[in-house]
């Protein structure tokens, strides 16, 4: 244990749906009864896995399930999964924010952890009072936080704010302030959520550069969840996907990536089930449906072409109808922002629109895209909208013996004339 920072245990968190506790005084009994007899939960047996895009026929789920690995001293771990897969339950479990319901968790060093916006400040205290504040829980001298006072400041970059009281910041100034105050009052381990994606890319790349310093030269460890497998490359040493609760895959963050990147590139595809007044919407608009798939072949890949489709009811009559296609990479990064007027002359009807689209073979590269959804109203009011709606990965090919995923967003293919003269 004496070159481990951390060892999970078939670590295992169950969830009741809607409820706190069991429902009823008798169960919460039942649950104390068998946890002072050694025994298992009775309520864990019914447990499900965390499967959100159904309804399920239990009100427990588990939220992690028998997950087990280990995190040398120094070293990057990546946790990677889609949303609901329960990335953010294990590192609130590391964090001690809430504890497992079965299964253990040895740690060895203090643990600084930016899970999301405002863990870990007090909102009516000031930024200077909270950097005091979070050296104090850690266990730091306020010398010791004084001595490190400047550089969180300058990092941070809001120095003119720093009498503020929190509440009063942003949600890029929050976080800003916080990864600092987690980096430099020098933790041993480090856990970092998908938080950092409120900051902007200059930012982004700043702490991207310091956790790789600290990692590096320092010896600490560091939790790295994101999305952004460009990040997760570029930081971690090894990487484990999580999916539906479960450990699926644990191998170098290449392996990790890539085992990602195949394993989901599934059809993306929503269909509404029930009443169209619970659809994703609201009083304006409801989305009963929206699928992406290859142009050809079975997968979507970059010489497959992308085609997609949406289904959705308007109630918004005698407009001029317009919808927004903006589709976004892992890096965030716009693609492309595209708008097109479903009706003019305020002739929109109440009702269900299909509206289908395709984006050509070879114009984009290998990677997740995601789609932002703006209806409009005449191209300048907005009815309704719905970020990362529906999600895709483009599988990468090959040119020649280079299996490396090229860098870019899009990746044409060009034809070339080549002349040559003596």
């Amino acid at each position: 244990m004496s070159n481990i920072a951390i060892k999970v245990e078939n670590l295992s968190k169950l969830y009741r749906l809607g409820e706190i506790g069991t429902g009823t005084l008798s169960h919460d009994l039942n649950r104390a009864w068998a946890r002072l007899r050694g025994k298992e939960d009775p309520f864990a047996k019914v447990g499900e896995t965390n499967d959100r895009t159904r309804k399920g026929d239990s009100n427990f789920v588990w939220s992690l399930k028998d997950i087990n690995f280990e995190v040398k001293r120094g070293e990057v771990l990546g946790i990677i999964g889609r949303n609901g897969a329960g990335k953010s339950t294990l590192l609130k479990i590391l964090s001690k924010v809430t504890a497992p319901t079965t299964g253990r968790v040895k740690v060895q060093g203090r643990i600084a952890s930016l899970l999301e916006v405002g863990t870990g400040f007090h909102p009516e205290l000031t930024g200077r009072e909270n950097i005091f504040l979070n050296g104090a829980i850690l266990g730091m001298s306020k010398a010791e936080v004084r001595s490190k006072f400047d550089e969180i400041v300058d990092f941070s970059g809001v120095e003119r704010y720093i009498d503020t009281p929190v509440k009063r910041y942003s949600s890029g100034m929050y976080v800003r302030l916080a990864f600092a105050v987690a980096a430099f009052l020098e933790p041993e381990i480090l856990i970092i959520d998908e938080v950092l994606a409120v900051g902007d890319a200059e930012f982004q790349k700043k702490c991207l550069g310091r956790m790789k310093n600290v990692s590096a030269n320092d010896g600490r460890t560091i939790f790295f969840v994101s999305h952004n497998m460009a990040a997760i490359k570029q930081l971690c040493s090894r990487g484990i996907i999580l999916q539906k609760g479960s450990a699926v895959f644990e191998g170098t963050e290449l392996e990790a990536v890539n085992f990602y990147q195949s394993s989901n590139n599934t059809n993306s595809y929503f269909a509404h089930q029930g009443d169209l007044e619970t659809a994703p919407g609201n009083g304006n608009i409801r989305i009963m449906k929206f699928e992406i798939l290859p142009l050809a072949g079975e997968v979507i890949s970059i010489s497959s072409g992308v085609k997609f489709k949406i289904v959705f009811y308007n109630h918004k009559s005698d407009i001029n109808l317009d919808l927004t296609f903006e589709l976004r990479n892992a890096d965030e990064v716009a693609v492309f922002h595209h708008g097109t007027l479903i009706s003019t002359q305020e002739n929109s009807k109440r009702g269900v629109y299909t509206v289908e689209g395709h984006l050509p073979a070879n114009l984009l590269n290998a990677g997740s895209y995601h789609f932002k959804l703006i209806f409009g109203e005449n191209q300048r009011y907005e009815l309704f909208s719905i970020e990362d709606f529906v999600s895709f990965e483009v599988l990468n090919e090959s040119i020649g013996s280079n299996n490396s995923i090229l860098p870019g967003v899009i990746r044409p293919n060009i034809a070339y004339d080549v002349h040559y003269s003596s």
